[in-house]
């Protein structure tokens, strides 16, 4: 991360002609110049260079607030309605000005280390604006997100995820008044709504009550949330000085009921009744799974610590061989074959989390 992939995105990953962050590199390390760029991808960004600047792994902050003007000045209410738009054109028009709950976990995330690092007040300024819009625009009335407005169906509990790390990001960084308590309401919602009752499994997709969707007589599950949600409890627990709970080790052993036989690897998508239903493996549930055992190993599980160092080598050895330094493979087939021609800089968040833990934990 320090001296390949953070060098590599940091001098090739900005459109220094019309601004903005890349949305992916050819697998021969060249930028896709024309390819529209969601925001969130544009925030992920934003948040791996200030957090990398905290950690001192970068000096990214001067290239952080470029593309938080970047944002600003293209996605913040371009229609003179409140938030931020979901995708631009490679020109910095808007293609799509729907607000997408999930892209604005992720501006709160970029926002709220940014002003840690940074500790600017319009920064800190902006940060309540966004919060404030997901408060009283982007969430109904009972604090469930919307996911988009106009609204959008399925329902998912993904954004739900990403909130609950932002508003752990607001409370580790800025100890946000309100962070806490708004972690604690999300965190909530995985028993409530997100687990499967018969199961126990992490569901993905809900309709407008929040009935799971089923397809072929099963919900779709992704083991990689369920990973990744591990992590999250575990990091919850932490900040509210509570015990570990049975949870996080109940979501780590179903998310291994879905690892290929080969290397460990989760495969992407499974169902309620145990049935792959995409072999495939992406990189960032890797990611998410290294995570879960970090965390585990925090709570003192027995060789948790050796997993996660197992499932890195692996890691270093299949997606990040290639194809060029600062690179990887973001997904293979059910055979072990790569998949797709680019290299998605939205897998460098994903990435960058995961070498940041395993730095905090085991060093």
């Amino acid at each position: 991360m320090e001296r390949q992939a953070l060098p590599f995105w940091i001098r090739k990953g900005w459109d220094a002609d019309r601004g903005g962050f890349y949305e992916r590199m050819s697998s021969g390390g060249e930028p896709d110049r024309d390819s529209p760029r969601r925001l969130r991808v544009q925030w992920r960004q934003i948040y791996v260079l200030a957090h990398a600047s905290h950690l001192g792994w970068a000096d990214g902050l001067k290239l952080a607030f470029k593309g938080l003007e970047y944002v600003i000045a293209q996605g913040w209410a371009p229609d003179g309605k409140p938030g931020f738009v979901h995708l631009l054109s490679a020109d910095g028009s808007v293609a799509s000005s729907k607000r997408d709950s999930y892209d604005h976990a992720f501006a709160l995330l970029a926002l709220s280390w940014l002003a840690r690092v940074s500790d600017d007040a319009q920064v800190r300024s902006l940060l309540e604006l966004v919060l404030g819009f997901v408060r009283d625009d982007l969430s109904d009335q009972r604090g469930f997100l919307l996911e988009a407005l106009p609204p959008e169906f399925p329902r998912r509990q993904n954004p739900h995820m990403h909130m609950l790390e932002a508003m752990l990001a607001l409370h580790e960084t800025i100890a946000h008044p309100e962070a806490m308590a708004l972690a604690r309401h999300y965190r909530g919602m995985l028993e409530k709504v997100f687990l499967d009752r018969k199961t126990s499994l992490l569901l993905e997709f809900f309709d407008a009550d929040w009935k799971p969707v089923v397809e072929d007589g099963a919900s779709l599950v992704e083991p990689g949330h369920m990973a990744e949600w591990v992590w999250l409890i575990r990091k919850f627990e932490r900040q509210a000085q509570q015990k570990s709970s049975p949870m996080g080790t109940h979501l780590l052993g179903a998310a291994l009921r879905a690892v290929e036989p080969q290397r460990g690897f989760l495969i992407d998508e499974i169902d309620t009744l145990g049935r792959p239903r995409k072999a495939s493996r992406r990189l960032w549930p890797q990611t998410e799974l290294i995570k879960a055992w970090l965390a585990q190993a925090e709570t003192g599980a027995d060789r948790a610590d050796e997993a996660a160092e197992v499932l890195m080598a692996a890691l270093m050895e299949s997606y990040l061989a290639g194809p060029f330094r600062g690179g990887w493979y973001d997904q293979f087939d059910a055979h072990g074959k790569p998949i797709g021609e680019f290299v998605p800089a939205s897998s460098l968040y994903h990435l960058f989390v995961a070498a940041a833990e395993a730095d905090r934990v085991i060093g």
